[in-house]
Parts: C-alpha cells; structure tokens; sequence
C-alpha cells in the first residue's frame, strides 16, 4: 500500500469487506507492505494528518493486524516526534516510530528487522515507562548491505 489518507483508506476497505480480504491473506502467509497511511493502517492505532492536513491526531482504529500504535515520517515532519511522545504519554499505546527512509519489517506479529534506504534512518521504540516517555533507536540494516545468514567458515 501507498501512502494517502488513512482514515478514508480503512472507511472504504471496510465498506466493501477488502479488510477482511486482507486479513485472510496475511494469516495465509501474504506479505502486506506499505509507507505512510499504508504502514500505519496496519497497527492498532498511530499519528495522521487525514483527519486535517495542517494538525496531527490519534487515530485509534487501525486494522490490529499489528500490535500497538506506529509513527510515519518521525524525521521528516517536525511536529510528528512531539505529538507522538504526548499521545504516549498520556496513555495512547506503545509502539514504533520511523523515520523516512526507513522501514519495519515483521515476521507475524514480531519485529524482525529495521531496514533503511539512507544512512542514519532508522526507527525507534516509543514507551511509556514509569510516566516518562522512553524512545529508543533500534539497529537498521542499511538496504544493498550483503546479509550474512551462516556464520563464516572458519
């Protein structure tokens, strides 16, 4: 999936059953992928600016297929890193911010990996712990990097 309008993205799928569609092929084993509102529909919640261009909002509804809430373009609009740390902070649920460039990869419903198409993208962990809001950077795998799936012959 693209990027686009979230809130409109999830209203039509719904209305015509495709979410149900989708989620038949993901628990079939199709891979589901998408940037923007195509990442962000996928969690059970997370930041948009569907609802108004020019101001963020929490949006709660998301499909669920993965857990907690998700940040679009952390680095790339500066209003996203601050609203994102209030919404936690104030109890919207945990999850994971990325930057442009970047992109989560999941096996099922566990991250597997952080992949980045530049240098210094990267996504991060954003919690609420002990009400203080804890972000932290998690390892990216710079993309055209060889990946090295046996250890080397010794």
């Amino acid at each position: 999936m693209g990027g686009g309008n979230t809130v409109n993205l999830l209203a039509i799928w719904r209305a015509h059953g495709v979410d149900q569609a989708l989620r038949a092929a993901w628990e079939g084993g199709v891979i589901l992928a998408g940037g923007s509102a195509g990442s962000l529909c996928w969690f059970e919640g997370g930041t948009t600016d569907s609802f108004d261009l020019h101001q963020l909002a929490a949006l709660s509804d998301g499909l669920g297929f993965l857990p907690g809430s998700h940040c679009p373009h952390y680095d790339g609009e500066v209003q996203r890193r601050p609203f994102y740390h209030r919404l936690v902070g104030e109890g919207f649920p945990a999850g994971y911010a990325v930057d442009d460039d970047a992109a989560l990869r999941f096996v099922g419903r566990d991250l597997a990996e952080v992949v980045s198409a530049r240098a210094g993208a990267t996504a991060y962990r954003v919690e609420n712990q002990g009400n203080q809001v804890l972000e932290t950077p998690l390892e990216a795998r710079q993309l055209g990097t060889p990946v090295r799936l046996d250890p080397p012959a010794s």
